[in-house]
């Protein structure tokens, strides 16, 4: 087991590798200035990272459960890092998409293998409210990463940010290291834990776990893939907000986020895990409804608080029962859970570009209001929970 580490350094790695995925936000348009291609040209950089952040978790998690989850964990921060320092040097579009795929492969290690550590220290009965602490650096990165971001770009160029990001990733990924001391350079006693691979085939002859993987592709392909990222466009397109505006009312989804981290011990005692799954799970259903049928922007900006919080309560049950679903295996577990979410959001975002085209985007937030409902009951109706 390593050393004993302040679950504040763990959010902070988060924090690096969530802000890494949301910084390139605003800079879009710089990038593409820079370069001499067309904005639809240079958004190739987000699939870019977000393709090899969702693929690496099949090798991650079993990697971890073998050689040890916080030393892998803490290598990806420091390539991680090393990446976004290279970027800022680069001379063409194709290299630093080359880099940001290199970022999106090591960031996407780091927050499942460090919420499988968490798990392996941490009782079950206090799991939760351990992880809504660790989920405070990406609820934070979220708020903070694209407005740092593009202050940062306006001052100095696009390049900057990723500097002072990269220089962060380094020392936090220095600072873990130095936490493990001599357990940095060495494998766990015995090789670690877990099958490698074969975990996968464990998780998946379970019928918690294969439950678990569904409900997991269900949460991406209708939220995060589906009616979250959309939001943007719907402010801009139907309520006549610009970007900027649309990006601070769209953040007021990590205040509610935050308010979760803060309040999560209270709310777990007072409902208990399923009544966390019930409320948050309908309470996002009637909330996406409110959406859709919002009259103004000022309704639009309520709802994205209420919803950052429904959100958590619901899916951050969903995160704690995925680290007990192969507990000889928790990397393998965790990585699983974070894969089948992305597979979730990959193909959510295609078919909710195309329920747009149909049905435009209120009708679009009203299938998938309807869709969270039933995914809120069938979740309660299955979950092993107490």
């Amino acid at each position: 087991m390593p050393p004993a580490i302040p679950i504040a350094l763990f959010a902070l790695a988060g924090f690096t590798t969530g802000a890494g995925m949301r910084m390139l936000d605003p800079l879009l348009p710089l990038i593409a200035a820079e370069f001499g291609v067309r904005v639809a040209e240079a958004a190739v950089l987000v699939a870019g990272f977000v393709l090899p952040y969702g693929l690496v978790q099949l090798v991650a998690g079993p990697l971890g459960d073998r050689l040890g989850k916080v030393r892998i964990a803490c290598f990806a921060v420091l390539l991680f890092g090393a990446g976004l320092v290279m970027s800022a040097f680069v001379t063409g579009l194709s290299g630093l998409i080359a880099l940001r795929a290199w970022c999106g492969c090591f960031a996407g290690a780091v927050i499942p293998l460090l919420m499988a550590h968490v798990a392996d220290s941490v009782p079950y009965a206090e799991r939760q409210v351990t992880i809504s602490r660790f989920l405070t650096g990406m609820v934070m990165a979220q708020l903070l990463a694209g407005p740092v971001s593009g202050v940062l770009a306006e001052a100095a160029g696009w390049r900057v940010p990723f500097v002072v990001l990269g220089v962060l990733a380094l020392g936090v990924g220095t600072v873990l290291g130095a936490r493990l001391g001599p357990a940095l350079w060495r494998s766990p006693a015995g090789g670690g834990g877990g099958r490698g691979m074969a975990a996968y085939l464990d998780l998946l002859q379970k019928p918690s776990g294969r439950w678990l993987m569904a409900v997991a592709f269900l949460d991406g392909f209708l939220l995060f893939g589906g009616a979250f990222p959309f939001t943007g466009s719907f402010l801009i397109e139907v309520f006549g907000r610009n970007a900027a505006e649309a990006g601070l009312i769209v953040a007021g989804f990590g205040l509610g986020a935050f308010a979760y981290t803060r309040f999560a011990r209270p709310l777990l005692k007072r409902f208990g895990e399923k009544g966390l799954l019930t409320i948050g799970g309908c309470g996002l259903g009637v909330l996406l409804a409110a959406l859709a049928l919002a009259p103004a922007w000022p309704v639009v900006a309520g709802v994205q608080v209420a919803l950052g919080l429904a959100f958590y309560m619901f899916h951050g049950v969903l995160q704690t029962l995925a680290t007990e679903a192969l507990p000889e295996a928790r990397g393998t577990a965790v990585g699983g859970f974070a894969l089948a979410l992305f597979l979730g959001q990959s193909a959510g975002s295609l078919a909710f570009g195309l329920g747009l085209t149909a049905l435009g985007y209120r009708g679009a937030f009203l299938v998938a209001a309807l869709g969270v409902l039933v995914l809120a009951l069938w979740t309660r109706r299955g979950a092993r929970v107490a």
